[in-house]
Parts: structure tokens; sequence; C-alpha cells
């Protein structure tokens, strides 16, 4: 059974030349789109400029009443008091720049190829790097407060109230640099590991694949490897290796930089493996996933390898070509599933 309206859009459709792509469109339906004036009415609204400019001086206001403070505020009488009012600005800001990255985030995820939506998730991000430098000292301050002293005041109330997200906030310490250098790295992020990883999507999304006499995106070309035809499928596998083969120095530019940019903050953050990083951020040891790995590979020759035997077997084959691994099984029903069943299928599954 084929899924097609896996990893689509509507606009994904909708750009998509007459021919399969189009037959496509129509058995899936009316596909949705994001209704997201609940955020903002749009992108030039005076509301989501009004909103970050409150935001920025709100940070700003926040940043002079707390800033080299905390240490001080902790040794208070009051101090589970005067704590829990700083933790609960920091919740209220934190919430609105959330609002405001939400919303440009999802209006460029529509279509990173417009230009209009690429310039207005760029310059939000700027803006918000400005936003959230002023609020950065404070996660860094509450972990240099004496620990005993911080976990009395967490104790009662009204501090109590956040103690997890203290006590799981404390878990970054050993990996905190001194506050100048902790700016720099926010900063950079703009034009760092930022800049590359949106390269990586404007690319991915400007991509066009000649399959079947037709221009398709990545996400139409890939649903293709699951066509009941295995010369559609061989067509869209070739498209796919011809393309990212000329565009291989620009990928192999992006991730090389990547993991230099990652190897030096690793570095200076002092963790030890390349994917501790990543265990702290899951809030994860590193010996669970490092199970949870080595069950998975212990289990490839019982499960995938004979899956895929099984499967090249039904086909009549030997071994099966890398273009009928997502091959949908033969003597199957193939069909194209609605947007609505498909909803109700994932809806009801999560309902029982």
């Amino acid at each position: 059974m084929t899924t097609a309206f896996a990893g689509t859009t509507a606009a994904n459709v909708a750009r998509s030349p007459v021919g399969r792509a189009d037959k496509a469109a129509k058995a899936l339906g009316v596909l949705p789109e994001w209704d997201l004036t609940h955020l903002y009415p749009a992108m030039d609204a005076p509301e989501f400029a009004a909103d970050l400019e409150k935001a920025l001086a709100e940070a700003r206001s926040f940043a002079a009443l707390y800033r080299g403070k905390l240490a001080v505020l902790a040794a208070r009488a009051d101090a589970s008091t005067v704590l829990a009012e700083a933790v609960s600005a920091y919740e209220k800001l934190e919430d609105l720049v959330g609002k405001i990255m939400s919303y440009a985030g999802l209006v460029y995820s529509g279509d990173t190829t417009d230009p209009q939506r690429a310039k207005f998730y760029g310059d939000t991000q700027d803006k918000v790097t400005a936003i959230s430098t002023e609020l950065l000292f404070f996660g860094l301050e509450l972990n240099r407060i004496d620990e005993a002293a911080l976990a009395k005041a967490a104790a009662q109330a009204p501090l109590s109230h956040w103690k997890p997200w203290i006590e799981d906030l404390a878990k970054d310490k050993p990996h905190q640099l001194e506050d100048r250098i902790e700016e720099l790295f926010h900063e950079k992020s703009v034009t760092g590991h930022g800049a590359w990883n949106r390269l990586f999507d404007e690319t991915i999304a400007s991509l066009r694949f000649k399959a079947g006499g037709e221009d398709l995106t990545l996400e139409l070309t890939l649903n293709r490897l699951q066509d009941a035809d295995g010369a559609v499928r061989k067509e869209a596998a070739e498209a796919l290796g011809t393309v990212f083969r000329q565009h291989l120095r620009t990928f192999g530019l992006i991730t090389n930089t990547l993991a230099k940019d990652k190897e030096i903050s690793d570095r200076w953050r002092k963790f030890e493996d390349v994917a501790d990083s990543r265990h702290l951020a899951n809030r994860v040891e590193r010996e669970v996933v490092d199970a949870l790995v080595a069950a998975v590979r212990e289990a490839y020759p019982r499960l995938s390898h004979r899956y895929y035997k099984l499967k090249a077997r039904w086909f009549g084959r030997e071994a099966l070509d890398y273009w009928d691994r997502n091959a949908p099984l033969p003597r199957v029903e193939q069909r194209t599933i609605p947007w609505h069943e498909a909803r109700d299928t994932v809806l009801s599954a999560y309902g029982d």
C-alpha cells in the first residue's frame, strides 16, 4: 500500500507538473494548510513587529534588573520568593520569544524556496538572537549560585514550582563557559552552524529531479521509490543519484564545516565523546543509548537481514537492488491513501 501523502505538502503538490504527481494530488484530496493566524495575522502584521519590540525591551529590562545579582538574591531570607519572581519573568519572556520564532519558522518551512519568507525568517532570527543574548546570563548565573543555598530556596514555595527545571538546568553546569564566551558562541551561531543548516535546507528544497518526464521535488521523487513499478523506482533512484552527485561539493562542504564547528564547541565545553552533547540535550545517559544501539545492531541478522532476504524471494530475486528496499510487497493492493483516511487512521491509533 503506497503512502503518497508522506513528506508532501499542499504547496509541493500544487507546484508539481501535470502527470503522475497531479493524479496523486487528486487522489489525496484536499490537503490541510497551516493556519498560523492564531499566532500572527501575517508576516508584516503590526502585532508581530510590536511583539519583537516588546520582547527586546523587556529582555533589556530583565537583564538590568537581575544580571550579576542572582547570588545576592539567593542569600536573602526571602530567596525563594525573589528568585521565583525572576524565574517567572524569565519564563514569560521565553514564551514570547518562542511564539515569535515558532511563527517565523513555520512560515519559512511552508516554502523554503520563497525569497520573501527566507528574508523574513533570517531577519527574525537576527532579532531573536539579540533578544536571547540579553537573557543568556540567567541560566549561567543560576548555575553559579551556591548549590546548598539554591537547593534550600528551591525546596520552598514558590520557587519549588520550578525545582525540576532548576535541577535539569544544573546538568549543563560542567560544560558552560565564561559569560562573554557564551555570548560569542551564541551570537556567532547565526553565521555559524545556523547559516550552514539553512543553506542545506534551502539547497535541498530547490533541487529538482527528472523522472517520468517531470521535474519533481525531493519529496515526490522519494515517494516514487515506493511505486509498484520497478522501472519507476529505478528511474527515481538514478535521478536522485545524478542530482546529488552534481551538488556533492556543496553538501560535502556543509557537512565538513558543521562537523568542525561541532568539534570546536565540544572541545571548549569538554565533552568527551562526539555524541555526549546530544545525550545531554536529550537528558539521557550515554550508557543507555549505547545499550540501545548495541541491541539493535545485534538484532540485524535476525530482523532486517532476514526481512530483505524474504522480500527478495517474494520478488523472485537473489538480492534486491537498492531502489527496491521500499518497494511495496507483491500481491498487495496499491492505492493512494486519501488525506482524511490517513488522518483518521493516525488519530484513532492514538485514541485507542
